[in-house]
């Protein structure tokens, strides 16, 4: 049996306790490819080979992303031919377009691309490319529509708040949401 050391525990504990933006310095000397006007939320993982990761720009990745760019799948086969394959690897690259939308605990397995314009659903699996200007969600991820028929299926309960005191936000966003589903 493996057991992993000290030593791995305190780099854990040591990276965990990095400010958000001190670990996307880390990551872009790494390897790491990010664009401009990106926002990353807490919690994200880019795996343990960031330099196979590329993210456009104008790109939002919500709290728990992760990533992976390589297959764990291959210790089986490590163990089966230990003599032919006991160092064996797998590893793809992860792709992301510009102006994206990856939401809260997505994972983006080893060799997807996911196109501009794109709207990766909560907790999404996405195991397969991602055409531009669509949006997908589920385990696996499946293409539920395009960005154009998201936009007009939400026309009716869009709001122009982004800027605005708590307050001011609050009472916009209760009178539209009480506007269609009274108490």
């Amino acid at each position: 049996m493996v057991v992993r050391g000290h030593l791995g525990i305190i780099e854990k504990l040591k990276w965990h306790l990095l400010s958000d933006k001190k670990k996307i310095e880390i990551l872009r000397s790494r390897g790491l490819v990010m664009g401009e006007g990106c926002e990353i939320l807490n919690g994200f993982d880019f795996g343990s080979e960031p330099y196979l990761v590329k993210i456009g720009n104008n790109v939002r990745i919500a709290g728990g992303v992760k990533t992976t760019t390589h297959d764990g799948g291959v210790w089986v086969l490590r163990h089966l031919w230990p003599e032919r394959y006991a160092a064996l690897d797998l590893f793809g690259k992860v792709e992301i377009g510009d102006n994206c939308h990856i939401g809260m605990n997505a994972m983006i397995m080893p060799g997807v691309t996911i196109g501009s314009n794109c709207i990766v659903g909560t907790c999404a699996v996405v195991t397969h490319d991602v055409p531009n200007n669509t949006v997908v969600a589920g385990v696996p991820a499946r293409a539920l529509c395009t960005i154009e028929q998201y936009r007009v299926k939400h026309l009716d309960e869009l709001v122009m708040t982004k800027g605005m005191t708590w307050r001011d936000k609050r009472r916009i966003v209760e009178g539209k949401i009480n506007e269609r589903d009274p108490f």
